[in-house]
């Protein structure tokens, strides 16, 4: 059999339009360039994959078996593999076994010859790339607890490989996770139990379990299980402990057909940091390879409470033989607020110097907000620069535009600046946003504005926000009391920062905050500048970039695959 793909012959295509390239480059060099260390490729897969029995009547069950293969350059333009590489597949190991045929994923040609099949392709981009597809059945003939391997290797001219083997046997578990009726409209101190139940709908035992509860910072359990082990991570959120992991084992033989419940359900609570929450819940068999794929590197620390326990239920739930239903979701919404409170700086200098200074906001709470589902910015920080001065350097999470707020292709200067947050925002934050600004025209008192607002210019309230008052502050230049040393300037969130002294090229100071709190809890220390800046805040990370929309109006997916955690979030620009 042989498949050829439209992105398969523009590779080709592109491959050789590349190699003439190079002949003809080579053909005006004098001399050979050094050559670089031959690339190193890993190819990669589903380690095991358990097929359905062959029925007595009617069709196998088809399974998917994807094939990749991993360029771990990080430069995006220049690390990519530009030539020819061949891929072979020794099928002898599954004959009897499993039968394969080639999916419509993956733009390689491949031939199936016999017991083994060659795929040819071009390019390997920086990265995971899907290799091929194979579409597996059961064979006519195979038996319950039959297993083989498939055996891939690869090759090509200035690189090499590393091979891979999948495993894949006829039988086994399918755990089916129950979804529960949470309420999912709270309050904050609201309690539910989660009394989470599965079902083994395969042809085995499970040798054990493993129960795999995640959820985000505003959840809680009452309780930490002694079985169960704990792990803290930002998930891709940009906010540390974004989200907390406990994977719950237990021993035992789990049978076929029947269902089982957690003997004592726990129970989850909306804390007073609750807002737009999630909770994940998994089960899968027990064993070093689900734990080594759920655990990802995190460090675990153990529960010291109670011993969660299982037991049969009344009654087994419905077949369900998709892989995919060994996970449940629930989204929570819980009335909450938080307060963003902007902040300003002060700076002083003669025209033609150079000023730092740093503007953002603090979330002084109660509650975090994640928009868990769209992945989109919970804010934007609005900067208006003073007059007589201009911006030679900013974050990366800025971008300049007109006084209007509209498109402005020139990012040099601007006017004004729109700069995103992250997708979520812990409790405790401080957003840091550091300037350097050249002052071309000394004007006293020259005040520009801090605001923190929706991302939406048109509509710029914080739904959340219950104290829009402070969702203002001041940016200004040579104030007339800027850099005395004996006053103190307030800031945008109400504290007050001390000046220093004032040498040629502005001010050198301390700040009223000796360190600023970043997302994470740690502090950034402040200290004397040459560029002369003094501010309410001197410290503090700047935060990841992104968009912003409530949690609710996006598709974004969140899944588990592979026996691993998969977050795919789908995020999109909203139009300021």
């Amino acid at each position: 059999m042989r498949s050829t793909t439209p992105r398969a012959a523009l590779r080709r295509a592109a491959g050789g339009f590349a190699a003439a390239g190079l002949l003809a480059a080579g053909s005006l060099a004098l001399t050979a360039p050094a050559q670089a260390a031959a690339p190193e490729f890993t190819l990669g897969g589903q380690a095991g994959t358990a097929l359905h029995p062959y029925p007595a009547t009617g069709t196998p069950q088809k399974a998917s078996l994807d094939f990749t293969v991993n360029n771990p350059s990080e430069d995006e333009e220049n690390g990519a593999f530009e030539g020819e590489y061949t891929v072979r597949f020794d099928l002898s190991g599954i004959k009897g076994v499993a039968d394969v045929a080639f999916g419509k994923e993956g733009g390689a040609d491949c031939t199936v010859t016999g017991t083994s099949a060659v795929c040819h392709d071009w390019g390997i981009f920086p990265g995971l790339s899907t290799l091929a597809e194979l579409d597996v059945t059961a064979a006519k003939g195979s038996e319950e607890g039959d297993t083989g391997a498939i055996e891939v290797t690869a090759e090509a001219d200035g690189a090499t490989f590393t091979s891979f083997t999948a495993r894949i046997g006829i039988g086994g578990p399918d755990l089916s996770m129950e979804r529960l009726p949470l309420r999912t409209e709270l309050k904050t101190g609201d309690t539910q139990p989660v009394p989470v139940t599965f079902t083994n709908n395969g042809t085995r035992a499970a040798d054990g379990v493993l129960l795999s509860l995640r959820y985000t910072r505003g959840m809680d359990f009452t309780e930490r299980y002694r079985n169960c082990e704990y792990s803290e991570s930002d998930g891709g959120m940009g906010s540390p402990g974004a989200w907390t992991t406990a994977l719950c084992s237990f021993d035992g033989s789990y049978e076929p057909g029947v269902a089982y419940t957690l003997a004592e359900p726990p129970s989850i609570r909306a804390t007073k940091r609750a807002f737009y929450d999630s909770f994940l819940y998994r089960i899968e068999e027990d064993g070093s390879a689900a734990r080594a794929a759920q655990r990802a590197g995190a460090e675990y620390s153990p529960g010291k409470g109670a011993t969660l326990a299982l037991r049969k239920a009344p009654a087994a739930l419905s077949a369900d033989l998709d892989p995919s239903d060994n996970q449940q979701e629930a989204d929570f919404r819980t009335a909450n607020t938080a307060d963003f409170a902007a902040y300003g700086d002060r700076a002083k200098g003669a025209a033609g110097d150079s000023v730092e200074v740093k503007v953002g906001f603090r979330n002084r709470g109660p509650a975090w907000i994640g928009y868990i589902r769209s992945g989109e910015d919970v804010a934007t920080v609005d900067v208006t620069v003073p007059e007589g001065a201009s911006v030679v350097a900013k974050p990366d999470s800025c971008r300049g535009v007109t006084a209007a707020g509209g498109y402005r292709e020139n990012q040099t200067a601007a006017p004004r600046y729109f700069c995103s947050t992250p997708m979520s925002v812990r409790e405790d934050a401080v957003f840091a946003l550091p300037f350097e600004l050249k002052i071309t025209k000394v004007v006293e008192g020259a005040s520009g504005k801090v605001v923190v607002r929706n991302p939406f210019l048109q509509d710029p309230k914080l739904q959340f926000d219950p104290e829009p008052a402070n969702n203002t502050a001041s940016l200004v230049l040579n104030a007339e009391d800027s850099g005395t040393g004996d006053s103190g300037s307030t800031t945008g969130d109400g504290g007050t920062s001390s000046t220093g002294t004032t040498g040629t090229t502005g001010t050198t100071g301390s700040a009223g905050d000796s360190g600023a709190t970043t997302g994470d809890g740690s502090t950034g220390s402040a200290g004397s500048s040459s560029s002369g800046s003094t501010g309410g805040d001197s410290g503090g990370g700047l935060a990841a970039t992104g968009s912003a929309a409530l949690m609710t109006g996006a598709a974004a997916v969140v899944a588990l695959v592979a026996g691993g955690v998969l977050y795919t979030v789908s995020r999109r620009r909203a139009a300021a």
